[in-house]
C-alpha cells in the first residue's frame, strides 16, 4: 500500500470519526439543554419523594437527627395508620372536603367566567378585584375567616342576629365545622377557577357562535354544543389541579379549627402534619403522606383516562 493510499485511508477514518461525533453531539444537544431542569427536578422533587418513601419504612423520630439511626420497620407504619380509628375519619373528611370544595369552586367559577365574558363597564377592574382572595396568604385569610365565623363576636353571626337568627357555632360544632371549612376553601379557590376558565372561554372562536346562532343554537344550546366541547381540555386541567391542591390543604384547616372539634375537620393532610410535626413520628407521617400521594395520582389518572374516552361533540 502506497503512502497516498494510507493518507486517503486516514482521511476517511477521520471523516467517519468526525461524522460519528457530529451525530452524537446532535443527539446529545437536546439532553444538554434539559439537563439543568432535570437536575432541579431530581434534587428538589425526586429526592424528597424517594426519601419520604424510605422514611415511611423506618422508625424515624427526633432522636434520628442526633444519632442518625432509624431502625427499619417495614410495613409497620402503614399497618398502624391504616388500622387506626382516625384513618377512616380522615379519609371520609378528605373526600367530603375535596368533593364539596371542587364542585362549588368549579360551578361558581364557571358561572362567573361566563358572566365576565360579556363586555361591560368595569369588568376588568372587577376581575382583578376577584383575584384578591387568591393572592392573600392562606394563613392570613384563615385568620380573618375565623374571626368572621366566631360564634360570639363573629361578623356573620352579628349580621344574622339582625334577623333574629341565633348565633351559629360554625367552627365549634362537630356537625358544622367541616361545612364551615369547606365554605372558606370554596371562597379561596373560586379566583383560580375563574382565571383559568375565563382564559379558556376567550380562546373559543366567535365564528362558532355566529354559525350556531344561524342554526338557532343560542343560550343553553350554544353552551352545550359549542362552549363546553371547546373548553373541555381546560376543564380537565382545572379539576385535576384543583383536586390535587385541595387534597393537600393544611394551613386553612389548621388556621380555622386545627383539625377539631373532635377530629371533625381532620383530613389526611392535617393528620400527616400532626404525626410529623406535633407528635414527631416522622415515619407514620411519611406513610400518611404517601397514601395521600397515591390517592392524588389515582384520581388524576382515572380522570384523565375518562376525559380522553369521552366523545367529542
Amino acid at each position: 500500500m502506497t503512502s497516498a493510499d494510507l493518507s486517503l485511508s486516514a482521511t476517511a477514518a477521520r471523516g467517519r470519526r468526525d461524522l460519528l461525533w457530529a451525530r452524537l453531539l446532535k443527539r446529545a444537544t437536546p439532553w444538554l439543554f434539559t439537563l439543568p431542569a432535570m437536575t432541579f427536578v431530581a434534587m428538589f422533587f425526586g429526592y424528597p419523594i424517594v426519601q419520604n418513601v424510605v422514611m415511611s419504612f423506618q422508625e424515624y423520630t427526633t432522636s434520628t437527627f442526633y444519632s442518625g439511626h432509624a431502625p427499619w420497620v417495614g410495613l409497620t407504619n402503614y399497618v398502624t395508620i391504616l388500622s387506626s380509628y382516625l384513618f377512616t375519619t380522615t379519609l371520609v373528611n378528605t373526600a367530603l372536603f375535596t368533593i364539596g370544595s371542587i364542585t362549588f369552586q368549579f360551578v361558581i367559577g364557571l358561572a362567573l367566567a361566563l358572566f365576565f365574558k360579556r363586555n361591560f363597564p368595569l369588568s376588568g377592574f372587577l376581575r382583578a378585584l376577584l383575584l384578591l382572595p387568591w393572592l392573600l396568604p392562606l394563613i392570613a385569610s384563615s385568620a380573618v375567616w375565623k374571626w368572621l365565623l366566631d360564634q360570639e363576636s363573629g361578623a356573620l353571626n352579628q349580621f344574622l342576629g339582625l334577623f333574629g337568627i341565633p348565633a351559629v357555632p360554625w367552627l365549634v360544632d362537630p356537625t358544622l365545622a367541616l361545612a364551615g371549612v369547606i365554605g372558606v376553601n370554596i371562597w379561596l379557590g373560586i379566583p383560580f377557577n375563574v382565571a383559568i376558565l375565563y382564559s379558556g372561554l376567550q380562546a373559543v372562536p366567535k365564528d362558532l357562535y355566529e354559525a350556531g346562532a344561524l342554526d338557532g343554537a343560542t343560550g343553553w344550546t350554544a353552551f352545550r354544543h359549542i362552549t363546553w366541547p371547546s373548553i373541555r381540555s381546560v376543564v380537565s386541567v382545572v379539576i385535576v389541579l384543583g383536586v390535587v391542591y385541595t387534597l393537600k390543604v393544611v394551613d386553612i384547616i389548621l388556621g380555622l379549627t386545627g383539625g377539631g372539634p373532635a377530629n371533625s375537620t381532620q383530613t389526611l393532610a392535617t393528620n400527616a402534619y400532626n404525626k410529623s410535626f406535633v407528635e414527631f413520628d416522622f415515619g407514620q407521617g411519611a406513610a400518611i403522606s404517601n397514601v395521600l400521594i397515591v390517592v392524588s395520582l389515582v384520581f388524576a389518572l382515572v380522570y384523565l383516562f375518562i376525559s380522553r374516552r369521552e366523545p367529542h361533540e
